[in-house]
This record gives C-alpha cells, sequence and structure tokens, in this order.
C-alpha cells in the first residue's frame, strides 16, 4: 500500500473562530498544523502518494506543501460529506489505500498496526479509540470479536468506539456513488444532516457482507472538532514532544547564558539564546532565532517557534505554546496557546488561544474561575455543549485587538476581525468583524478647598 488520502474538505464550523480565516486542518497545534502531523506519519510509514482532498481555504494547504512532493492537493469544490470528498480522489489512487481526517492527530505505531491488520487478510480495517463519556457527538460503532459491529450516527447510548483511520481496498471506492446521503443508523428521535458519510457507506457494506476489521488504538488519537479540543490537544502533544527530549541540543549559533536555571532539557533552534535570570521549570522545545531573556520564567513542556521575543519576567504556564514571530513581555502570563505575530504586553493574563497577527492592549485579563466552580456550559451552532474542562479558556480569533483593561469572563469566544475597547467586561460571544465597546456617563461638578471646610 502506498497511497494515503487525508480528508480536508469539511467547513470546520464548530471550530469558529478559528476556521473563519482557514481550513481546519491548519489550525496550529504545538506550531504545526493539524494535517502536519498526519503527512508526517504517512511519510514515516512510508507512503509515496499523499492525497490531501480539501474544500474552503485549500489554497493555504496548497502552499504549506508545495516543497512536499510526496503531497498533492485536490479540491472539492462543493464538499457534501467525507464519501463524496472521497469519490474526488479515485482517479489518484492506485491499489488499496489509506484514508485519515485531516483534523484528526492519530500515533505512529497505531497506524502502523492497522496496515499490518489489513495486510494480514486483504479486509477493510478501521482503526477504533473507546469513547470515554459515550457522548452523542461521535459517528461511533460497537466492536465483537475484532469486527466493527455496528455503525451509529451520534448515538446518545449505542457508540462504544469512535473512528480514527481506515485501511479499505480499492474496490471500496465503487460503493461509494451508493451513498444514501444521510446517515441510516440513528437513535429514533435524533435528526441527521443530508451528507454523504464515508462511514455510511461503510456500515452499507458491512450489511452486504464485506466486513470492516476492528484494530483498537493503544495510544491517544485527538479528534479535533471544536476550540477546546485545540487546547487539549495542544495541552497533550507539547507534554509528549517535550518529554521526548533526552538530553540539551544547542543547534549552530544556539548558547544558554550561566545564569539561566534549566531544569530539563532544551532544544534551541539555530542562533536562540536563553538570556540571563531566565528559569524554565522542564523541558522546552525553541525554534530558530528567538530570544528568551531578561528573568522569563516557563513553567516547562512548552513549544516557542521561530523569531520569538520571550522577555521582562513575562511567565509562560506549563506547556503552553507560543507561535512565530510573537513577543510575550513585561510581566504578561500565558496559559495555552497563541499563533503567529501575537504580542503580549504590560501585566496582561491570557487562558486560552490567540489567532494570528492579535494585538492585546495593557492589562487584558480574563477569569478562567467561576465564582461558583461549575464548568461554562459552551454553546456551538446554537447547540449547548458540555466540554473536556479546557472550554472554561476564553478564544480570541485572528486579526483582533484589545484596547487597555478589557476583561473577558470565562469561556468567550470572539471572532475574527474584532475589536474588544478599553474597559470592557465580555461576558458573550462576539461574531466576526465587530467593535465592541463601552459608552460612559461623565459627571462634571465643581471642586475645590471649600469641599474641605476653607
Amino acid at each position: 500500500m502506498k497511497t494515503a488520502v487525508v480528508l480536508c474538505a469539511g467547513n470546520g464550523t464548530k471550530c469558529l473562530p478559528y476556521t473563519s480565516i482557514r481550513n481546519k486542518v491548519m489550525i496550529p497545534v504545538s506550531n504545526k498544523p493539524i494535517v502536519q502531523f498526519a503527512v508526517e506519519n504517512l511519510e514515516a510509514l512510508g507512503f509515496e502518494k499523499i492525497v490531501l482532498v480539501a474544500g474552503a481555504f485549500h489554497e493555504e494547504i496548497r502552499a504549506w506543501f508545495r516543497d512536499d512532493q510526496k503531497v498533492m492537493v485536490i479540491v472539492d469544490p462543493k464538499p457534501h460529506g467525507t464519501a463524496y470528498s472521497l469519490l474526488w480522489a479515485k482517479d489518484s489512487i492506485d491499489g488499496d489505500f489509506l484514508v485519515l481526517y485531516g483534523d484528526t492527530i492519530t500515533d505512529t505505531d497505531d497506524l502502523r498496526s492497522l496496515l499490518d491488520a489489513f495486510l494480514a487478510d486483504r479486509c477493510n480495517a478501521a482503526l477504533v479509540g473507546a469513547i470515554a463519556d459515550r457522548s452523542s457527538e461521535h459517528i461511533g460503532c460497537t466492536v465483537e470479536n475484532g469486527f466493527v459491529d455496528e455503525i451509529f450516527g451520534h448515538s446518545r447510548e449505542n457508540s462504544t468506539h469512535q473512528f480514527a483511520a481506515f485501511a479499505l481496498r480499492r474496490e471500496t471506492l465503487d460503493a461509494l456513488p451508493y451513498n444514501r446521503c444521510r446517515f441510516g443508523s440513528l437513535d429514533v428521535g435524533t435528526m441527521a444532516p443530508t451528507e454523504g458519510y464515508l462511514e455510511d457507506s461503510l456500515a452499507n457494506e458491512i450489511s452486504r457482507g464485506n466486513p470492516l476489521r476492528a484494530v483498537i488504538a493503544q495510544q491517544p488519537f485527538y479528534d479535533i472538532d471544536r476550540p477546546w479540543d485545540v487546547l487539549y490537544a495542544n495541552d497533550n502533544i507539547n507534554r509528549k514532544r517535550c518529554e521526548a527530549l533526552q538530553e540539551t541540543v544547542l543547534e549552530e549559533g544556539a548558547s544558554v547564558d550561566p545564569t539561566a536555571i534549566l531544569h530539563g532539557h532544551v532544544h534551541l533552534g539555530r542562533n536562540s539564546r536563553i538570556g540571563r535570570g531566565v528559569i524554565v521549570e522542564g523541558n522546552l522545545i525553541v525554534g530558530d532565532n528567538t530570544e528568551i531573556i531578561t528573568g522569563a520564567i516557563l513553567g516547562g513542556n512548552n513549544v516557542i517557534g521561530s523569531r520569538s521575543k520571550i522577555r521582562y519576567g513575562c511567565y509562560i504556564a506549563p506547556r503552553s505554546t507560543v507561535g512565530n514571530e510573537c513577543i510575550v513581555s513585561h510581566a504578561a502570563e500565558l496559559d495555552g496557546m497563541i499563533m503567529d505575530r501575537v504580542y503580549l504586553y504590560h501585566y496582561m493574563e491570557w487562558n486560552g488561544i490567540i489567532g494570528e497577527n492579535t494585538d492585546l492592549g495593557a492589562a487584558t485579563v480574563c477569569g478562567s474561575l467561576r465564582f461558583d466552580d461549575s464548568i461554562t456550559l459552551q454553546r456551538v451552532k446554537g447547540r449547548r455543549e458540555f466540554h473536556n474542562g479546557f472550554g472554561d479558556a476564553v478564544f480570541l480569533g485572528d486579526y483582533c485587538r484589545t484596547g487597555v483593561n478589557a476583561i473577558f469572563m470565562p469561556g468567550v469566544k470572539v471572532g475574527a476581525y474584532s475589536v474588544i475597547g478599553a474597559g470592557v467586561v465580555l461576558n458573550r460571544d462576539v461574531p466576526d468583524h465587530t467593535l465592541i465597546y463601552q459608552e460612559q456617563n461623565l459627571v462634571e461638578k465643581p471642586w475645590g478647598p471649600e469641599k474641605y471646610g476653607w
């Protein structure tokens, strides 16, 4: 098997505000686009042709992989479900093939186990993982005697596992045009959109006597559907990448000042440096030409991009990520991740995600703990949803600005191209292209020494 298809054509509307300007698979996790993890895994497994089927914002995907000769991008002009998107790749598939979701990060060894299971008897196979909360937010299945038994669409009770990847026979493509364009197996009383899902085609194949082997994932995989899924994946992948460091590595021109206190290993890219008084409480990965200087404190297991400046007594919490060309400075605090070209200055504090090209005004802060100690109830496309514990964070979109002393309540989401003005206390979500500012009533009265008895 030498061909793999990565499905990247979905609109990603559940992951707003970060899909307003990009395809969801290009959201960075640990400073890599989500889809980059899939491509790296496939190349490590020896795949010679990697077909990315993209929809909205496909231009950025094509530009990102421009120099990778193994990757080709095919555009689904009107995405209408994963089964139909996969059909767009049919002419580029030679023989049996692997299918990955572009928004799911899987482990290389688990994908290798999936391939081995398929090659053992050339039976269609799926990589699946247990659903911890048995929620109704996944297309899932049940597993019996090593095979997928039934496939369900967002079942409240029936699904025990969810899908991460597939290894399929070439003939399976011939079944896709017969997809019924709505999910067949649903809990009575629930609803499904009119889309052609690959899983529904595979369910139909099972009913026609073509079994689907189940390979149980041994490592976590990250299905990134909502903004807090990005934070959860970033947290865990940063930890995994940093804990894999076995020694300190200094690339050409990199340096560590003798006064720096390092409680772990660091990997510094070319010409990056750790300066005087810096404290790093664990392992650290840094890109090229980045400065971490003048008393900056890092909690450990952090990933920092290239050409960034971390300085002047700032604090970066454990497992947080800083993108490329960022500035974190002057007593700023960060817990979460910021994308490229984000500026954090002057006694501000952030818990969550900040999109690229965003500037925060002095003393911008966000709450991360509710007075009632409960979990924030999020809304996604109008539906109330609980979350994985990261939904109490604040999610600020791309190309945004804040004024001085702006305050964000736990869990709010702010759309791209928006401004939150000085002194605003924000307690609700804000759509793209919005300015929020407060108007104050000023009272003017005469005043002087006479007010003090003179």
